[in-house]
This record gives C-alpha cells, sequence and structure tokens, in this order.
C-alpha cells in the first residue's frame, strides 16, 4: 500500500531530524574527546589546530562545490551518500596511527561534513517547504540535542578510562547503519524548472543571507573557541568550572530553537532577526564586562539563546530565496556561512594577542550589531514557501498536529 503524502510527510520530517541529531552526536564525542585524540598521538595545541583547520577547509569548499552537485544529483541521493560517510571518516580518525594519517581522515571528515550540513539543510528546507510552516530551528535544535548527547557520552567514557580509539571507534560503528537506514525517510525534491538565465546564478540577496549566517557562525565559534579560555586565564577559574560554559551554551542554544519557528510565526524574519543580533551584543557585552565567573556564564548562555537562531533562519529564508534553484542557495549561503567557523577565532585571536583577550571577544559586539543592521534589508514574506516555490497560505491547524 502506497503512504499517504501526510504520513510520507511526517516520516521525512522525523528522518531529517534523526538526521540532525546523528550528525551532531557524531560531531560531539569527536569534539569532547580530542584531549584524547591529542594523547594518542602525541600531538601539541599546534598540531590540534591544523587537524580542525584541515577539515574546516574541506568542510568549506565542500559545500561551494555542492552549489553544482546537487543540480545533477539532487539533495535526497548527495544525503543518503554524505551522513554514512561522515560515520565512516570519523571511525578512520580515531584508526589513525600518525599524524599525516590524521591530517588525511580529517579533511575527509570535512568533505563528508561539507556534504552532509549542507544537505541536510536542504532537505529540512524541502520538508518545511511542504509542510508550509516554519520548522528549521527545530531540526537544528535535534543537532544541539544531539551534540549535548554526543559530548555527554564522551564525558562518560572518559570516566571509564575507555581508550580514545575504541570509544570514538564504537560510536562510529553504531551510528553507521542508523545514518544508512535513516537516508530512506528523505523526501525527492520535485523537478525544477531552469531559468532562462544563467542556471547557476543566483539573486544577490543569496549572498546577502549567507553573510549573516557568516556572521552568526563566527560568534558560535567564538563561544566554542574562547569561553573557556576567558574563564581560565582573565577571571581565574579553575580548569573545571572553565569547563561549564560550553555545555551551558549548547543548552541555551538548543531551549532557543526549541521555541524559534514559534517566534519566526509570530514576529517575522526581520523582526527575529533584530532582536537576536541586539541580544547577541549585549550578551556578549555582559562577558566581557563580568566580574566573576558566573556572570560570565550567564552572558555565554544569553548568547547562545539569542544567536542560535540565526542560521537555521537564513537557511531557511536561502530555501525560498531562489525559486528553482533552492538546494544550490542553500548550499551557497552553507559555503558562506560555515566559513565563519573559520575565521572566527583568526580575528579573535588576532585583536586579543595584540591587546586582551577580553577585547578580542569585545569584537564579537559589533559583530552581532551587524546582524541586527543586516536585518532591514533580509526578506520578510511568508516564513515557508510550498513545495513549488510560490508564498504558502497558512498551514492548517492539523498540519501541526500531524507533524
Amino acid at each position: 500500500m502506497q503512504s499517504s503524502p501526510a504520513s510520507t510527510l511526517r516520516r521525512a520530517h522525523r528522518g531529517v531530524v534523526a538526521t540532525f541529531a546523528l550528525v551532531g552526536v557524531v560531531n560531539g564525542i569527536l569534539a569532547a574527546r580530542l584531549p584524547g585524540l591529542a594523547v594518542k598521538l602525541g600531538l601539541d595545541t599546534g598540531d590540534v589546530g591544523l587537524v580542525i583547520l584541515s577539515w574546516g577547509i574541506a568542510a568549506t569548499a565542500t559545500m561551494q562545490c555542492m552549489r553544482w552537485i546537487v543540480a545533477a544529483l539532487g539533495n535526497r541521493l548527495l544525503l543518503r551518500i554524505g551522513t554514512p560517510l561522515v560515520t565512516v571518516a570519523v571511525g578512520l580518525i580515531a584508526l589513525s596511527s600518525s599524524f599525516p594519517l590524521l591530517l588525511a581522515a580529517a579533511a575527509g571528515f570535512g568533505v563528508a561534513s561539507g556534504i552532509a550540513e549542507a544537505m541536510m539543510n536542504a532537505q529540512g528546507s524541502l520538508v518545511e517547504r511542504r509542510a508550509e510552516r516554519p520548522l528549521m530551528n527545530g531540526f537544528h535544535a535535534g543537532w544541539s540535542a544531539g551534540a549535548v548527547a554526543g559530548g555527554l557520552l564522551a564525558v562518560a567514557l572518559a570516566a571509564l578510562d575507555v581508550p580514545y580509539t575504541a570509544s570514538v571507534l564504537g560510536v562510529a560503528v553504531i551510528a553507521l547503519p542508523l545514518a544508512l537506514a535513516v537516508g530512506w525517510t528523505y523526501l525527492d525534491e520535485p523537478a525544477e524548472e531552469e531559468e532562462a538565465t544563467d542556471r547557476h546564478k543566483l539573486p544577490g540577496i543569496v549572498y546577502l543571507i549567507g553573510a549573516v549566517a557568516f556572521l552568526a557562525l563566527l560568534l558560535e565559534g567564538l563561544v566554542a573557541d574562547w569561553s573557556g579560555l576567558l574563564l581560565a586565564r582573565e577571571l581565574h577559574t579553575t580548569e573545571a568550572v572553565a569547563a561549564i560554559a560550553y555545555p551551558v551554551y549548547e543548552l541555551a542554544t538548543f531551549s532557543g530553537r526549541l521555541f524559534g519557528d514559534r517566534l519566526r510565526l509570530r514576529c517575522g524574519s526581520r523582526s527575529i532577526l533584530a532582536a537576536a543580533g541586539a541580544t547577541t551584543a549585549l550578551g556578549v557585552l555582559l562577558v566581557v564586562t563580568a566580574p566573576s565567573a558566573v556572570w560570565a556564564i550567564a552572558g555565554f548562555a544569553l548568547t547562545g539563546l539569542a544567536v542560535c537562531i540565526v542560521v537555521p533562519l537564513c537557511m531557511s529564508l536561502a530555501g525560498s530565496a531562489a525559486p528553482g534553484h533552492s538546494d544550490a542557495a542553500i548550499a551557497q549561503v552553507s559555503a558562506i556561512g560555515y566559513a565563519g567557523l573559520l575565521v572566527g577565532p583568526v580575528l579573535i585571536g588576532f585583536v586579543a594577542e595584540a591587546t586582551t583577550l577580553r577585547t578580542g571577544i569585545a569584537t564579537a559586539i559589533a559583530v552581532a550589531l551587524l546582524i541586527t543592521a543586516a536585518s532591514r534589508r533580509m526578506p520578510q514574506g511568508r516564513p515557508a514557501t510550498g513545495a513549488g516555490g510560490s508564498p504558502a497560505a497558512p498551514a492548517p491547524a492539523r498540519d501541526t498536529a500531524e507533524l
């Protein structure tokens, strides 16, 4: 018996959430167990930085290529390939026995992540357009939940003295069949009509959306890379207290994304972006002026609560900004946006080296205010569009219950 459109859409919705969560788990355990990898191969701080840089560059370059590849293969096929490849690449990282092999495995992980990250956003946008209501923040909340779960699993395995290779490889082995299974829930995008103009040319608004995503991911990278150092070096906390900032930030991120779609329906895209930028600036200001660790951690939490909705919103807007070329637009926004994760640590580190770490982090206030300024030129319209790319009517109440 053939499934009804409603049940197919429900299954695809759950599949996208599961994909985001699965990729989040893999990234969470990989990030949390980096110290174990460094011990295993005798890596210093500079070596670890090169590993992170290699997969970051590979991911960004791959996302840029996805703009053209997806036009030929479609996001469903690419996501069915990319998500399992993420688990395989993590397994290869775990098995790496030398620094050169590790760099190669890290680059492979970057390529796989570039495919999966761009295409799961494209698949999420397709589900969102079919449902005719905002869903992207909920998908990204799945990633946040997965990252927290992966990090906690890593802590538990480390506490049990499970070796680095066994713990990371074990997660990869379990995740691979799950990644293969969830691929059968994805929707096939409708045939998209090519425009008479150059089919590779995207409207300028796509690049503005990408720029806003770049700013948001730069801010997200700030917390991941500098929160612990600020607490330890500037506020002189213990390592245990310094480690609290990132989990608190991720929990705030998860919480904000749970409500992001509802806020967007009520307030509209521009208002949400303007408020997110201003509140993020306030959170960073609280961090850099904090007299104690408690206030700094509160500032990081406020930052996560606000900035977390920007990237999902950008991905959603990209999906409806170029009718007929939604996948290419999302891939382009992903490529521009994720470059912020590479630029952010370098920019703040450069300023911190010339001045102080507080001053370096304070530059993020200006970055956050740029999001508020850019919000005035972002699309407003309806939060989602129908499958054909036309503005969607409000979804019936039953659709909300179905999904």
